[in-house]
């Protein structure tokens, strides 16, 4: 080889050694662990990735919000009118603007501008901007499918005036924007509350759920794709949240802080994070959810597909829906063939009814549909088979009656059928139904069927951690012993559920027990040990579980300031400065919940409760007591049928010394919920200290059902036992 040649080969070889070093070195340089990032708008995003900026534009995500314009209203204007509950309404323009003349917070008939809409089908609302920041949904709405005005009502308060003052009026605390609905309408919301001055800042990135909502703020991905690296970032990938991974769970929890039912406990989350660091999703409730786990109010799909097969089969939502046009990815039983096989499910031989009726639709059996806001039917998506069965042992709905209404189509006749058709059993048996059943009647047999539900290793996370709060009701060792257990479960949900609800333990068995869950990964399941081992005495913690409590108290803080605008908030922080023997703190947050929100009832005897053990002025504690009770006595006239309502009032006139009414009330309670120890215990205790000893007999006999082996129950059965003996009253009512 000449040396020409040599010279050459050894160019081409440092040449080859310098880019090779050079294309390490590109590959390993990375951005920080913890780089900042922000929100950088669609336009950004649309320069790269125009195909899907055009399929999101006109989607229910693009028109989840907009300015109130000629272009986004869809309602008719031209001087409409409209009337309810004696209201007469009416719609009208000046110039540009969108405006309504209807009854305002005073209850006087004014003009309000529309500043925005709120969605887009099967009906659209409009919202109106206050002085102070307050952005509130008007009731009266839209019907776009049949171009009417209508009124959308709270659930539970159908056809009845809702007066101004009240937090269900349009302009009251259930119908406000910047509370409820902004963060699941736009994009990197701010509430921007200030307590001070009771206002609202409100920011947005974004008006609409555009792309950020979505994949995260997009600056680092911006930057990446701008820089002149061959390669991706080593740590960051894309630099955008991964929601296409193998594990469908980075997705599922992307979409599911606006598609669930949940409380947010922790601000700025972005997609990619574990959902229990910041939000916590309601569990299987009742008033949320049927006992048999189908839906009852808005629950917004999440609740429901963790319930379901196809959570456990790891099916994500990109897998019906498409991401960016929100539709589906195919019209009737193609989209349930793209993995059940037709030749076996879409037929006759299947679903036993006519090709081409609702009955041999997937969705219609499986996925029922509840009509919520009047006019929008949503769809279960626990994906269930249909189980009349359990309509005729439990009352839960099933999907042949929404088809099948003869009076001859009953439960017990579609049940009939389906064995028919399908054999003695159906797949999701032994269903969990029963178990929740019971212990929403506080039934003694609910206890061994929700420890049964916990031993199924089929039973869902979501479940698991319902029958975990019911067990909190049933104090007995084996009740504790499975919710102790469950501390170590590998499931976020079912973790925070157990710590909430682990029950009395000697406090050293106690810190044994939650100090470990201090250190959990998941911040839910973090402030749900800590909030129960505030407590405890501080003595009893080591120096680091002391450090650990003090961070996961200030998480929770922090969970609460997120909601300063709503009483429940100063409550929970104002409980803990008590646990902590914070007094003047507790009493300041109590004075902030009454602030925020006088009408409620609660915040006032917190207060008076806590002045009356730390020696408050008796002026100020009998001065609280009378306006809770004027506030109770308004919620007892309105809400007559709610148990929890008539049990407080009770309480306070119990408090008040006003034992008749005191006794009619807690008698109301135990009425309308005679499951609930909470009431029955009151009651008695109410008929004990009245000497009413028959009915002090009868009521602690209820006692000790509703909670077999209660330690509380039994000594009060024998202290009620002894004192009727010793007045000569067993069998007599007694007399005040």
């Amino acid at each position: 080889m000449n040396s020409t040649l040599r010279r050459v080969l050894m160019i081409l070889l440092a040449v080859a050694g310098l880019t090779a070093v050079g294309v390490a070195a590109d590959w390993w340089i990375s951005a920080p662990e913890d780089v900042a990032v922000r929100y950088v708008g669609r336009d950004s995003c649309a320069q790269c990735h125009q195909t899907e900026l055009v399929a999101w534009q006109g989607s229910d995500h693009d028109l989840a919000m907009d300015l109130a314009t000629d272009q986004t209203v869809l309602a008719d204007f031209d001087d409409a009118e409209f009337t309810y509950q004696g209201v007469t309404s009416r719609m009208f323009r000046r110039g540009d603007e969108f405006w309504i003349h209807t009854e305002g917070p005073d209850g006087k008939m004014q003009d309000f501008r529309i500043k925005y809409t709120f969605g887009v089908r099967p009906l659209q609302q409009y919202m109106v901007e206050f002085p102070d920041g307050r952005v509130q949904v008007l009731r009266i709405s839209w019907d776009t499918e049949n171009k009417r005005w209508f009124n959308v009502p709270p659930p539970d308060v159908v056809d009845e005036r809702i007066e101004p003052g009240d937090p269900l009026h349009w302009t009251g605390v259930a119908q406000n924007w910047n509370h409820t609905c902004a963060s699941c309408h736009s994009t990197d919301y701010h509430k921007n509350y200030d307590l001070a001055t009771d206002t609202y800042h409100s920011t947005f990135a974004e008006i609409d759920v555009s792309c950020e909502a979505c994949h995260g703020p997009g600056s680092l991905h911006v930057d990446l794709a701008e820089s002149r690296s061959l390669f991706w970032d080593r740590r960051h990938g894309y630099g955008l949240a991964r929601l296409k991974g193998e594990d469908p769970q980075p997705q599922l929890q992307a979409c599911a802080p606006c598609h669930s039912r949940r409380s947010q406990v922790h601000p700025e989350f972005r997609p990619g994070v574990p959902l229990l660091d910041h939000f916590e999703p309601e569990l299987l409730h009742e008033g949320l959810y049927h006992a048999d786990g189908q839906i009852l109010d808005e629950v917004y799909v999440y609740g429901s597909f963790l319930q379901s097969r196809m959570h456990r089969e790891n099916v994500r939502c990109t897998d019906c829906h498409d991401p960016h046009t929100t539709r589906l990815k195919f019209q009737g039983n193609m989209l349930c063939t793209q993995c059940h096989t037709p030749g076996k499910y879409d037929g006759p031989v299947h679903h036993h009814h006519p090709v081409g009726s609702a009955g041999a639709s997937c969705v219609e059996c499986h996925m029922p549909e509840t009509t919520y806001m009047v006019v929008d039917p949503r769809r279960d998506h626990s994906i269930r088979v249909p189980r009349p069965d359990l309509t005729v042992s439990l009352g839960t709905p099933n999907a042949c009656h929404g088809c099948h209404t003869a009076p001859d189509e009953t439960p017990a006749w579609a049940a009939q059928h389906v064995r028919q058709w399908y054999g003695p059993r159906r797949p999701d048996d032994p269903h969990f139904a029963p178990a929740l059943a019971a212990a929403r009647e506080g039934r003694p047999e609910g206890e061994d069927l929700l420890l049964k539900l916990l031993r199924r290793p089929t039973t869902p996370a979501i479940v698991q951690a319902t029958a975990l709060a019911h067990l909190g009701q049933y104090s007995t060792d084996a009740s504790r012993q499975a919710r102790v257990k469950a501390l170590a479960s590998d499931d976020p949900l079912v973790r925070t559920s157990a710590a909430r609800s682990v029950g009395e333990l000697p406090p050293g068995r106690m810190i044994s027990a939650l100090a470990p869950l201090l250190e959990d990964p998941i911040r839910s399941v973090r402030m749900s040990a800590g909030r129960r081992l505030a407590s405890m005495p501080s003595a009893l913690l080591s120096a680091e579980q002391r450090t650990a409590l003090e961070g996961v108290l200030e998480d929770y803080r922090t969970a609460q300031q997120m909601h300063a605008d709503r009483a429940a908030a100063h409550i929970n922080l104002g409980n803990l400065a008590q646990d902590l023997g914070q007094v003047r703190q507790a009493a300041d947050a109590f004075r902030a919940a009454i602030r925020v929100e006088p009408y409620l009832s609660g915040s006032r005897s917190n207060l008076a409760s806590l002045l009356e053990q730390s020696g408050g002025d008796p002026e100020e504690i009998r001065r609280l007591r009378e306006e809770e009770l004027d506030v109770l006595a308004r919620d007892a006239e309105l809400l007559p049928d709610n148990a929890v309502v008539q049990y407080r009032y009770g309480l306070l006139l119990y408090l008040l010394s006003q034992l008749d009414e005191a006794e009619q009330a807690l008698e109301r309670a135990c009425s309308l919920d005679p499951s609930s120890y909470d009431f029955r215990l009151a009651l008695t205790l109410l008929y004990e200290k009245r000497a009413k000893w028959q009915q002090a007999l009868q009521s602690v006999q209820l006692l000790a059902v509703l909670r077999p082996g209660d330690a509380t129950a039994a000594q009060l059965a024998g202290r009620i036992a002894q004192q009727a003996r010793g007045a000569g009253a067993a069998g007599s009512s007694g007399s005040p």
